[in-house]
């Protein structure tokens, strides 16, 4: 990102820079007119084809247009005397692409080989070959980073083991995308790891050695057997399995702390146990359940359940102003845009939306469909747009980050889509995504029947006819609805 512009300043720089017309220091004197450091610096990364066919840096202006050198008679270096390319100029007469190239070189080459080891190979050509060059140099040039890379360049061997083995951090964790996303190490599921790692860490919190058995089995046999067969672990499940083995480890260390076994247990314990702490302690109905089921505990003994259907929805109002504002403020970026529009409109979860590839949608010059459950939904005029926008500029495509990615909305770290939960983050702004998404179930099952809307949309029936008895729908609504549709096209 580009450093925002000092406030100008007409009374020490009273002549304007003929480009942008405010007031800084004059640093060059073209054909044009006298142009400030700002414009300079932004002239040298002007590229395109001239009128005349020459195609790179186009630093002049010819009737508001973008010109060559020779077109133009702007008098500026921007020619590599390494690659011999017109490009911006790092240091040296080399472009920051050779500068990177030789930086990349020098840090992944083994002092005791004097060569790149074979398995740094694919990873050296992606960052030497960035589109943008000066943000692999900055990334590169933080002592942390270079230190990391530096040792990778000697290590052994390099397996997803061997930087497990190392001290965590988001560099190890980049680096690790990189690797992954360029053909060095396989693909790994990280939150079903993440899931292993954090387990692991709260056994050793437990103390009672009966206790700790318990709760191994829950992980084992109930949230990892259930992962293992996922074939990718969902951040929602993650952080479910988090919670629930949380409470679970609660509510065990609460019998040991009153010299109580699991296999004692009664409801009066558990009353006194739930009254005592917050209403977090319900999702301890889930281990309870898996508990009896197992014979760890007695059969017939149940917790006060979790209450559905308790959490704030947008009104209809409320759906259509926000929708509006999405539609029609230019100053939303085009990803938000387009998320913003699955929620209000077709009540998608942001960890759904953060999912999408391109392959879940095709766009045409007359329509554009998406994918969200089995049926290929189409995108009038304006909600389309931002989807347009998207597929001419997807983001993140400077880096060494994302070479082939089909992620609709590509995240920071290299292969993976954005996390869901930096998208709410950013809809947060405009509006409570839960809020909106659980307005729109409930406006939508007024309009059609719950398996129309359950497989339009990738929810299972039973979420959906719990909003549809809420709301009261009825076909005969739906079919109301869709006359209006087919009369007023």
């Amino acid at each position: 990102m580009s450093r925002p512009r000092k406030a100008e300043d007409p009374i020490r720089w009273p002549v304007p820079c003929n480009r942008c017309g405010q007031h800084h220091q004059t640093v060059a004197r073209w054909p044009d007119g006298g142009v400030c450091g700002y414009c300079y610096q932004q002239a040298k990364r002007t590229r395109g084809i001239c009128a005349c066919g020459h195609e790179g840096v186009l630093p002049g202006l010819i009737n508001e247009q973008p010109a060559c050198r020779q077109c133009s008679g702007v008098r500026l270096n921007v020619d590599c005397r390494t690659c011999g390319a017109e490009d911006e100029l790092h240091s040296g007469g080399r472009c920051w692409s050779c500068v990177l190239g030789s930086v990349v070189d020098d840090l992944f080459t083994d002092p005791a080989t004097g060569s790149i080891a074979n398995d740094l190979v694919p990873l050296a050509a992606a960052l030497k070959s960035m589109k943008r060059a000066n943000s692999g140099l900055t990334w590169i040039r933080q002592k942390h980073v270079t230190a990391f890379l530096r040792n990778l360049a000697v290590a052994p061997e390099i397996t997803h083991e061997s930087l497990d083995e190392l001290p965590d951090s988001r560099t190890r964790e980049y680096v690790r995308g990189l690797l992954t996303e360029h053909g060095v190490l396989p693909q790994r599921d990280e939150l079903r790891t993440r899931y292993d790692t954090w387990a692991a860490q709260a056994l050793e919190r437990m103390r009672d050695p009966q206790n700790v058995d318990v709760i191994r089995r829950y992980i084992r046999w109930h949230h990892q057997r259930r992962m293992n067969h996922m074939d990718e672990v969902t951040r929602g499940t993650f952080l479910r399995a988090k919670q629930e083995v949380t409470v679970a480890i609660d509510f065990l260390s609460w019998l040991a702390g009153h010299g109580i076994q699991l296999t004692e247990l009664q409801q009066s314990h558990l009353d006194v146990w739930q009254a005592e702490g917050p209403t977090t302690r319900r999702i301890a109905e889930r281990f309870l359940k898996w508990a009896i089921k197992t014979k760890a505990a007695p059969s017939g003994l149940t917790i006060v359940p979790h209450r559905r259907g308790t959490s704030r929805r947008l009104a209809k109002p409320g759906q259509d102003e926000a929708l509006k504002q999405v539609i029609h403020d230019d100053g939303i970026e085009a990803r938000d845009r387009g998320a913003a529009i699955l929620i209000l409109v077709f009540g998608q979860t942001a960890e759904n939306i953060a999912r999408l590839t391109w392959n879940d949608v095709t766009i045409t010059e007359e329509l554009v469909t998406i994918q969200l459950g089995t049926i290929q939904i189409a995108l009038p005029d304006p909600l389309d747009n931002p989807w347009r926008e998207l597929a001419a500029n997807p983001r993140h495509d400077l880096t060494a980050s994302h070479p082939n990615t089909a992620w609709v909305f590509r995240g920071a770290s290299p292969g993976r889509h954005i996390h869901p939960g930096h998208l709410t983050t950013r809809l947060s702004k405009l509006f409570s995504t839960r809020a909106a998404r659980l307005g729109t179930l409930h406006e939508l099952t007024k309009l059609a029947p719950v398996a129309i809307i359950a497989e339009t949309l990738g929810y299972s029936p039973t979420t959906i006819e719990r909003h549809a008895t809420d709301s009261a729908a009825a076909y005969a609504q739906y079919v109301a609805a869709a006359k209006a549709v087919r009369q007023n096209p």
